[in-house]
């Protein structure tokens, strides 16, 4: 059975205007040119340090693009977005209370006209993302859709550390969220560098939990060392940050808990 769910944590941003695509092209990760109808793209934007400071998926609706982003995140994209506009014909505003961010996963969902939808761009596995211009009927929770993306090892916001995470430690590359041959955007330099060169030194990876779930930001240890951090979870899963070569070692500590990792199949590692 199908199952769909509602998020309302989850915001829409607008971006409008003849210079729409190439006025994001410039900024993000990924290649804007492949979101047309009934495709996403999932990207992100960076510091100029090449720092994760946002990700959102884009979905093409007419003559506009909308950003499928975390809520909190609205207004300070939205001004971020706006101040590098300078001269191009592209408008960013918040279209939150015109659209609800809906999921759907184990099966295609049967849709009202007026949604806009596009499979998860990440993995097949991930389902659907859907705008919906009023709410659907739901049959599982915002809760039940993490614990399924923390099965596949999906990041979400909270398991990304602003200014601190570099995309290919979360998965980006392997989960189609940057374009190596778009050209230039914004961090671009070191998440190139990161990749060319094989300077990553931890993953975010599930995590099985063995006693109380670890809060987030728990220190993860090994021997009494220091080899990452737990990020989020649910019941007996997690995804956690962790050093590479913490990865294949068996047991690890964090609070109260034991942890176990578990690499997923599309994850590569060196």
């Amino acid at each position: 059975m199908t199952r769909l769910a509602q998020l309302p944590d989850r915001g829409v941003i607008a971006v409008a205007g003849e210079d729409r695509v190439p006025f994001l092209q410039g900024l993000v990760s990924n290649d804007v040119t492949l979101a047309v109808p009934g495709i996403a793209v999932w990207t992100a934007l960076l510091s100029p340090q090449g720092k994760w400071r946002s990700d959102f998926f884009i979905l093409a609706d007419g003559d506009r693009l909308l950003l499928d982003c975390l809520r909190t995140d609205v207004p300070t994209l939205v001004a971020g977005l706006s101040r590098f506009r300078l001269r191009s014909r592209a408008t960013v505003h918040d279209a939150s209370d015109q659209l609800s961010i809906h999921v759907a996963w184990d099966g295609t969902p049967d849709l009202p006209s007026g949604t806009i939808a596009a499979p998860d761009p990440r993995l097949p596995e991930a389902g659907w993302r859907i705008l919906s211009p009023v709410p659907l009927p739901a049959n599982a929770t915002p809760v039940d859709w993490d614990v399924h993306r923390i099965a596949l090892g999906l990041p979400d916001a909270g398991d990304l550390e602003v200014d601190k995470t570099v995309l290919l430690e979360a998965g980006f590359d392997e989960l189609n969220g940057v374009s190596w041959s778009k050209g230039c955007y914004m961090g671009q330099e070191l998440t190139a560098r990161t990749k060319y060169r094989g300077l990553v030194k931890r993953r975010l990876v599930p995590v099985t939990v063995d006693g109380p779930l670890p809060d987030p930001g728990t220190p993860i240890r090994r021997d009494g060392q220091e080899v990452g951090t737990m990020r989020s979870g649910y019941g007996a899963a997690g995804l956690a940050v962790l050093r590479l070569d913490a990865l294949r070692s068996g047991a690890l500590a964090c609070g109260e808990a034991r942890l176990a990792t578990r690499v997923p199949s599309w994850m590569r590692l060196p």
